[in-house]
């Protein structure tokens, strides 16, 4: 997020500095967690929570004795939301840090500028961020949302509550195209019709004429796989133009980043979304989780999507490490290759063996008052777009992103 977040970022770096985590006691006896993230630049709005998340769990796990005896250590590098900076750092990683694992990327841009490093220096992986979908790699665990179990859920709902003529505005990179192909896909299968798809570089921040277009189109609905802080003025400037009771709006990214808490009431509410994460999800492990967050941080308001989909990978590498018994890279893909499961802030997530991808719940909700408001829960739904395609246990050697064709 780029435009007004630094309002609602304010005093991130104190906050982070004054309640930064205990750090493990470092030397050789130490297993060594590698993090690559954007916690400075026009992505930190992303990056500093998952930031913040990781070393809430690498805290937990080190005050719990460790794994297999021993503290776990973090080697963190920041791109400041360069992408060129990914490539570097990765291999300083694998090749100079020599860590035992990866979690890290944000843009899926950055998950594969680094993707290759990883698989080529036998270094175990996580991509910890919702997604477009499609890879498959015996190297990498996804636990972040994919549009089959997302857009399956939300595309229905938003059409009932709207109409079948539906219009997509989508950020012009891997993740808005691919996305935008998934909701043409399922607003036909629920019998729609796309009537207009139109994609934005991260950069346009003026929506003005795009406006005018889909008032001229006249759609029940408008469907919003756009990225990043210029992005973010789209859903100002619908709002200010009064579409927004007249037209319904939906989105596959709004919130992720807490993109919902910068927007005023007047310009968000009742936008409709789907992910695996609130934080009015109503549970006694969303409660403990906030609870420590705020213990550790000062305040729980900077949880988001993206953060806990990275607090559960750590989660569920430690799990696997403990059940391998062993930290080698081999050892821990098979003991994640059983199925293997934790209970997170979101709900179970479970690793699905033939596409290392998670399943997990999908919540429907809408935007009230800058927070989501679950309205319906939609429990366990399998990676199906990547099962599709992708089997592990036939092809382990694969490496490829597979994509939707329509």
């Amino acid at each position: 997020m780029t435009l007004n977040r630094r309002s609602f970022l304010s005093g991130t770096a104190a906050i982070t500095g004054a309640a930064m985590l205990p750090q493990a006691v470092m030397g050789a006896e130490t297993i060594k967690l590698g993090s690559i993230l954007d916690t400075s630049g026009i992505f930190d709005a992303y990056g500093k929570p998952m930031d913040m998340a990781m070393r809430l769990a690498v805290a937990d796990i080190n005050a719990a004795g460790g794994l297999l005896g021993k503290q776990v250590e973090v080697v963190a590098y920041d791109t400041q939301s360069d992408m060129a900076l990914y490539s570097q750092y990765g291999q300083q990683l694998t090749r100079q840090d020599r860590v035992d694992v990866v979690h890290g990327g944000i843009l899926s841009a950055s998950r594969e500028a680094i993707r290759q490093t990883m698989r080529k220096t036998k270094t175990l992986y996580f991509y910890n961020v919702l997604y477009e979908g499609g890879v498959c790699d015996g190297n990498i665990f996804i636990n972040g949302v994919t549009p089959a179990q997302q857009v399956e859920a939300l595309v229905p709902y938003a059409m009932g509550k709207s109409g079948p003529k539906v219009y997509i505005l989508a950020a012009d990179y891997n993740y808005g195209q691919i996305t935008a192909r998934w909701i043409q896909k399922f607003v036909a299968d629920n019998g729609g019709e796309t009537v207009g798809v139109d994609f934005f570089p991260l950069d346009v921040s003026d929506f003005g004429s795009t406006i005018a277009k889909i008032q001229t189109a006249a759609p029940d609905l408008v469907i919003a796989p756009l990225v990043g802080g210029a992005h973010l003025s789209f859903f100002r400037q619908w709002a200010a133009a009064g579409m927004k009771d007249r037209i319904p709006l939906a989105s596959t990214t709004l919130g992720v980043g807490n993109e919902h808490k910068v927007l005023t009431p007047e310009e968000g509410d009742g936008i409709m979304v789907a992910y695996n994460y609130s934080q009015e999800l109503d549970s006694a492990a969303n409660s403990a989780f906030k609870e420590k967050w705020a213990a550790a941080y000062g305040d729980s308001g900077m949880i988001h999507e993206i953060a806990v989909s990275n607090y559960q990978g750590l989660l569920t590498w430690a799990e696997a490490v403990r059940q391998a018994g062993s930290i080698d890279r081999d050892a821990v893909i098979a003991a994640l290759e059983t199925g293997l499961s934790i209970e997170g802030p979101a709900g179970k997530i479970t690793v699905d063996p033939k596409t290392h991808h998670a399943v997990l719940d999908v919540h429907i909700m809408e935007i009230e008052n800058q927070g989501m408001r679950v309205v319906k829960t939609l429990p366990q739904r399998q990676p199906i777009d990547t099962q599709s395609v992708c089997d592990l246990a036939a092809n382990p050697g694969d490496n490829s992103q597979y994509e939707i064709e329509i």
